[in-house]
């Protein structure tokens, strides 16, 4: 008799404790961003900013839009428009995440964040934006904005003889985001380019280039790589002869290497026979600061490269 008196009281209790539990969750406040008086001046006692000044008006980069005072997300950059009214509009919202109060004027619909009912501004349909046929106006005080993120960026090294040239060419592509000077292929570490020219490091002169294959395929780099110089010329380029002057791709991924030698496939059934070294990258020691963008900042073009349509 005494356990089962002592079981019911511990399920009291537990039920008890978790009872409270929750409602002690409910009690907690909610915590809000801090706001300007302009911000709480809308958000908050549901002013109107004037027309045409908001920050987010003609923002048209992916992303999503959220609370001013809670980060609720309340819009996808996808669903705006230009309304052509003076405020941000959008014809959709993340579902849930906006309110709809008929307002005290008792002819407008108010639209408030759904998580902690900040003002944003009015609901309109009937106006034939859009195919939804429904227009958020929304003040851009009352809202963050956070950007897509963009593609990841990718990497490879490109040996072509002296990388002035070589780099000259490469960043004036559309998608190349960053191209760097430097040695790779060797064994040597830290090298300089007194080492290079003058010792046996096994390294050839390199531009890592950094690009964005959302704009440029690697395959349409490669391509620039061997049209702007002679993949046929062994540990040499024009006048600049020695290894650190060899034909060489140093690839970071397995499409990358594919993609190379694809393209040295096609040169050769053309009748090229290429010289051109594959291999997997592997450190890349930068140069000298006098050697990047080398042409940039004395003026003029490459002496021994050149554009040469191959594909």
């Amino acid at each position: 008799m005494r356990h089962r008196k002592l079981l019911i009281y511990s399920i009291f209790m537990l039920v008890s404790l978790t009872a409270y539990s929750q409602e002690s969750k409910k009690q907690q406040p909610m915590k809000f961003n801090k706001l300007s008086l302009a911000e709480e001046n809308v958000i908050l006692n549901k002013g109107t900013e004037r027309p045409w000044t908001g920050a987010h008006l003609n923002n048209k980069t992916e992303g999503t839009y959220t609370c001013k005072r809670c980060d609720a997300a309340l819009y996808k950059a996808s669903d705006k428009f230009n309304s052509n009214c003076g405020w941000p509009s959008f014809d959709d919202q993340i579902t849930g995440a906006v309110k709809h109060i008929p307002d005290a004027d008792g002819s407008r619909t108010e639209i408030v964040c759904a998580n902690c009912g900040g003002h944003l501004g009015h609901v309109f349909s009937g106006e034939g934006f859009t195919e939804k046929n429904t227009r958020h106006c929304v003040n851009s005080i009352s809202l963050n904005f956070t950007a897509k993120q963009t593609t990841a960026t990718e990497k490879v090294h490109f040996a072509a003889g002296c990388f002035w040239g070589v780099e000259y060419y490469l960043k004036r592509k559309s998608g190349v985001l960053k191209t760097t000077v430097g040695y790779a292929g060797g064994q040597t570490k830290n090298p300089t380019y007194k080492d290079i020219c003058y010792t046996n490091t096994g390294h050839a002169e390199v531009v890592e280039v950094e690009y964005d294959p959302s704009i440029i395929s690697y395959e349409e780099l490669a391509k620039l790589f061997f049209e702007i110089h002679d993949p046929c010329q062994i540990d040499r380029q024009g006048p600049d002869v020695g290894q650190q002057y060899r034909s060489a791709v140093y690839y970071f991924t397995e499409t990358q290497r594919e993609t190379t030698l694809k393209l040295i496939g096609i040169l050769e059934q053309k009748g090229f026979k290429i010289a051109t070294e594959v291999k997997k990258a592997s450190t890349f020691w930068e140069g000298e600061e006098y050697h990047q963008e080398y042409y940039d900042k004395k003026g003029g073009v490459p002496y021994c490269h050149g554009y040469t349509k191959r594909f």
